[in-house]
């Protein structure tokens, strides 16, 4: 990945965002205004540095650019916490950004052990390129049967852009797939030479317009809680709170796991699917068929 550009385009959807009557700002220029949201000169009359300096960092022609000076940026762009540490990865010269080569994803037994025995919820582990590194039956049952998959198409961007099945499974598709778009971005700043994630971007970027789009906008957010809806083939609609759990050893591994809320209706829907796969006696080797990496 080029971050040089990477920098510049992240910065300028962000100026793009704001308009200088939010900031407390008078238009500069007045009103013949060519180019949406904050001019550089605004921004950096924000962020309280020259704007020669700014104009050289969004071009990535800083060298050891500092914490303070970021930031300040970080302040002024009014960026959310996963955007600063985007910034950051984007902006820190190349040494100060190296960090060892991707190592080969493993899960651990004891966690796999651990997905097993949540019998009643469904759970999996994603590694850092959004692969489903491993699961438990409920997992496969509610969403789909990673196992029957292919190892390289159990990744959540593939199976969100290009496999029709998934994409049926969310109430919101949009939304499901914007925000995996958006965590896969952040990956993407944070390991900026790793090959396959950039073969995975180019992949989806030539086979999906929608992906395509969404790439442009440079939205970045992590992988954290929320709700999704989504329509079960077996039982019908399953209303689910997610929580990522993040891996101590190993945080670019996260633990994410689906609960219903009590007495709902949903929570008799995941019992009911619980009891029908608990009857099925295989069960595909998840651990030979993970994807080497």
């Amino acid at each position: 990945m080029n971050t040089r550009a990477e920098l510049a385009e992240f910065l300028r959807t962000r100026r793009a965002r704001l308009r200088p009557e939010d900031v407390g700002l008078q238009p500069f220029g007045g009103a013949r205004r060519r180019v949406p949201g904050l001019r550089r000169e605004e921004l950096a009359q924000l962020a309280g540095v020259s704007v020669d300096y700014y104009v050289r960092l969004e071009q990535g022609r800083t060298n050891n650019v500092s914490e303070e000076v970021l930031e300040a940026v970080a302040r002024a762009l009014r960026l959310s916490e996963d955007e600063r540490a985007h910034l950051g990865n984007l902006a820190r010269p190349a040494p100060a950004r190296r960090r060892p080569a991707p190592r080969a994803e493993r899960v651990r037994p004891g966690l796999q052990r651990l997905l097993d025995m949540a019998e009643g919820i469904p759970a999996y582990i994603i590694g850092r390129r959004g692969d489903v590194l491993a699961w438990n039956r409920m997992a496969a049952a509610a969403f789909v049967d990673f196992g029957a998959l292919p190892p390289a198409e159990r990744n959540w961007a593939r199976m969100i852009f290009l496999n029709e099945d998934v994409r049926a499974l969310f109430a919101d598709w949009r939304a499901k797939a914007q925000e995996t778009v958006a965590h896969l971005r952040l990956r993407a700043g944070a390991y900026p030479d790793d090959p396959q994630l950039a073969a995975l971007v180019g992949e989806l970027s030539v086979k999906s317009e929608d992906f395509r789009r969404w790439w442009a906008d440079h939205n970045v957010k992590d992988k954290t809680n929320g709700r999704k809806v989504v329509r079960n083939p077996l039982v019908g609609e399953l209303v689910l709170d997610y929580e990522s759990l993040r891996l101590p050893d190993d945080p670019d591994q996260v633990l994410v796991v689906y609960t219903a809320e009590a007495g709902s209706a949903s929570e008799a829907s995941l019992r009911l699917l619980g009891s029908w796969r608990a009857g099925e006696t295989s069960r595909p080797d998840r651990h030979a068929q993970r994807p080497a990496r």
